[in-house]
């Protein structure tokens, strides 16, 4: 009887068992496994990017004319001033010569001086003529009045001719605008002594264009239709190389930009460009996979195992202003996670 009771009390020992096993293994749970990262994705690869060289630039025209003193003299009136517009042919001046005057009381006293000669002469002939008609007077003394007139009437013309000349130059003290235009510098006030080809006034000339000065290094890798930005104020504009000038001075090349939008109220003025100077490998992304927190800009980099990390980079402006060009940090081949909610 005993016997039978241990083995029953064995039994159920090991009933025990199995049912406690089997809670033991419905208690245990598999590990949770990390959700995939979000957002969009980016394999890094190299592509060809714009280089820009910076370069000095100013705002400028096509070309510049002068308006010149034609005659020594006084300055006696300028009725423009910087900045004033001004139409092709206009009369801006006026230069007078005191010596003028004088002469032309002189020219026009000989003037009338041979007029009467030749009124004189005139009268001569014609009694002469007469007086030959009637057979008093033989064909020598016909022919001596006929010459008598007629260098009168040259002296006359000549006379004429001086005075006109006289006042010609008188004319050319008047002081005309070259081309139609802006008037950039007014050096010489009214009421100043000129002499011939001092410059009175300088205008403007042309379209209104950048003028680059570049570097004769970049002469192989700039030309004609080379794209430029410049910043003027606040804003960013772009155009293009349209003219690249035969020559090198002091190291330098200039040329001509043609960007639409530039303001010729400040012809001269200094701005801030850069020149396109060819192409170079780059690691160009939008700029929503780059994150900047405290200073510091970062992106998340997908390693193969699939864990992200967040990995400082430099950056620079890109050509548009949606992409950064990725300078250091990560390279060719990494895969880049953007933020999802951007």
């Amino acid at each position: 009887m005993r016997v039978r009771g241990d083995m029953r009390f064995a039994a159920l020992a090991l009933a025990l068992a199995l049912v406690l096993a089997g809670c033991g293994e419905k208690a245990v749970q598999e590990p949770a496994r990390a959700a995939p990262p979000s957002g969009p994705r980016m394999t890094l690869r190299t592509v060809d990017a714009q280089q820009w060289q910076d370069v000095s630039a100013e705002i400028a025209t096509v070309d510049q004319a002068q308006a010149l003193a034609r005659i020594p003299g006084i300055l006696t009136t300028l009725t423009v001033r910087e900045g004033d517009l001004v139409r092709k042919g206009q009369a801006i001046g006026q230069i007078i010569d005191s010596q003028l005057g004088p002469q032309s009381s002189a020219t026009a006293a000989q003037a009338a001086a041979a007029m009467a000669q030749a009124a004189q002469a005139d009268a001569e002939l014609k009694r002469v003529r007469y007086l030959f008609d009637k057979g008093v007077y033989a064909r020598a003394r016909l022919d001596q009045a006929q010459a008598a007139a007629q260098t009168a009437r040259a002296q006359v013309r000549a006379a004429q001719a001086q005075q006109a000349a006289v006042g010609a130059t008188a004319g050319q003290g008047v002081v005309l605008a070259p081309t139609s235009g802006r008037i950039l510098r007014s050096d010489i006030p009214a009421g100043s002594p000129v002499a011939p080809g001092m410059s009175i006034v300088t205008v403007t000339a042309g379209a209104t264009i950048l003028r680059l000065e570049l570097p004769e290094s970049l002469a192989g890798k700039v030309h004609v239709g080379s794209a430029v930005r410049a910043t003027i104020g606040d804003t960013r504009q772009t155009g293009r190389v349209i003219r690249l000038y035969p020559s090198i001075t002091a190291g330098q090349i200039v040329a001509d930009v043609a960007m639409p939008g530039l303001d010729n109220t400040l012809i001269g003025r200094r701005v801030p460009a850069q020149v396109e100077s060819g192409t170079r490998p780059a690691l160009i992304v939008p700029a929503a996979f780059v994150e900047r927190r405290f200073g510091i800009e970062t992106v998340a980099v997908l390693a193969r195992d699939g864990a992200v990390s967040r990995v400082p980079v430099q950056t620079a402006p890109a050509s548009d202003d949606r992409r950064v060009e990725i300078l250091s940090g990560v390279g060719a081949g990494d895969t880049l996670i953007g933020n999802a909610a951007r």
